[in-house]
């Protein structure tokens, strides 16, 4: 055995929390896989010194969770505590054991990486496992607590979708049926979801495709609504409910009648999308989006986020700016800087299009000008 492999590191690591975390208390690897939900020969392999196998990152949190506790192993049948069941002292064992066990793992994955013929260069193919794992747990898009998250997307009204496909296919009753093709935030529900599983590898992620979609248990999940007040009920009522000093008119049939309005110093400015007339077509040059955090109206144990623009383009733009991989690790730090542990804020922001690209916000950029409206709440008590 080499005591220097980062594998076999972990491997002893994580049999070591098994047998020894609690003296007089010697857990079985039947007890784990139970509480785990896996195989007993799996477990065995995971701890093996001679053939070590590396477990997925959502176990490795589940074994965080599970040996910040004795209590995870009390009944007939070992299982995972609600995180906020847990006691102070708990949680602080369990954010420790993620922080080590997660690192370990990084270290095992490099280890078992092939020597590469050079080393990679500076672009998105650079990034280490750990430099990785990091981006996604320092973001906001990672809640610690790994209850459920549901993500609440903009449903094309019925007179508008014999114009995004074919009747065959957003008819709930043909048998060509596409649910997704149904959602008018699909750029941004498709890029947000991704990233929402793999920041939180062990909560449930659920999609629902308009507000009339939602289960009454989405309410008290980590909500994030994408799109704006005309086509989700969800955007609409939050933003009434949690009072930020911000609003959208969205008066599609009357000429300058889409933009924020924010107020500033005792004053109401608007802030609106821009678009060139090319022939006969409005060709957006520039959006404009909000991105909004707060306590959950309809439960204060949970967050809801709104990603909302004017146009489809905008709502993209505010999502990406926290999920790209270029960006999101430095307007995250912007918002950690900025804002600190408020319990609400938002950034109005532009989104810039160029030859149809919708361009990502630098919100660390002053020359580039980003950034439209800031607003912060109270700081958590």
């Amino acid at each position: 055995m080499d005591s220097t492999d980062p594998r076999q590191q972990l491997a002893m690591r994580l049999r070591t929390l098994r047998e020894d975390q609690w003296p007089g208390r010697r857990i079985t690897q039947q007890q784990l896989a139970q509480a785990l939900g896996v195989s007993e020969p799996l477990i065995s392999s995971w701890e093996s010194q001679a053939n070590v196998r590396i477990p997925p990152l959502s176990r490795v949190e589940a074994y965080a969770a599970l040996f910040a506790t004795s209590r995870s192993f009390d009944g007939d049948t070992a299982s995972l505590i609600d995180v906020m069941a847990m006691t102070v002292e708990e949680r602080q064992v369990m954010s420790e054991l993620t922080h080590e066990l997660t690192s370990l793992r990084s270290a095992a994955l490099r280890a078992a990486e092939p020597p590469a013929a050079a080393p990679a260069g500076p672009g998105r193919g650079a990034d280490q496992p750990d430099q990785v794992t990091q981006s996604l747990h320092a973001g906001p898009w990672r809640f610690e607590d790994r209850h459920n998250i549901t993500i609440v997307g903009s449903r094309w009204p019925d007179d508008e979708l014999v114009d995004v496909a074919q009747q065959k296919y957003t008819d709930a009753s043909s048998p060509d049926y596409v649910e997704l093709l149904t959602c008018a935030e699909l750029d941004a529900l498709f890029e947000l979801h991704g990233h929402l599983r793999a920041a939180n590898p062990i909560s449930n992620v659920f999609m629902r495709i308009g507000s009339d979609r939602m289960m009454s248990d989405d309410y008290s999940s980590h909500l994030v609504s994408l799109g704006g007040i005309d086509w989700n009920a969800t955007t609409s009522s939050a933003l009434r409910k949690l009072e930020m000093p911000v609003r959208q008119v969205a008066n599609w049939n009357t000429e300058g009648g889409l933009y924020f309005e924010v107020e500033e110093n005792g004053e109401a400015i608007q802030h609106r999308p821009v678009l060139e007339k090319r022939g006969e077509r409005d060709i957006l040059i520039e959006d404009v989006a909000l991105f909004a955090r707060a306590v959950n109206p309809f439960n204060r144990e949970r967050s809801i986020t709104i990603c909302n623009g004017m146009y489809a383009r905008g709502t993209y733009g505010a999502v990406r700016a926290l999920t790209d991989s270029e960006f999101r690790d430095r307007n995250a730090g912007y918002l950690r800087e900025r804002f600190g542990d408020s319990q609400a804020y938002c950034i109005l922001m532009r989104v810039p299009i160029v030859n149809s690209a919708t361009l990502t916000p630098d919100w660390t950029d002053p020359d580039n000008n980003f950034i439209l409206f800031e607003w912060q709440g109270k700081a958590r008590a």
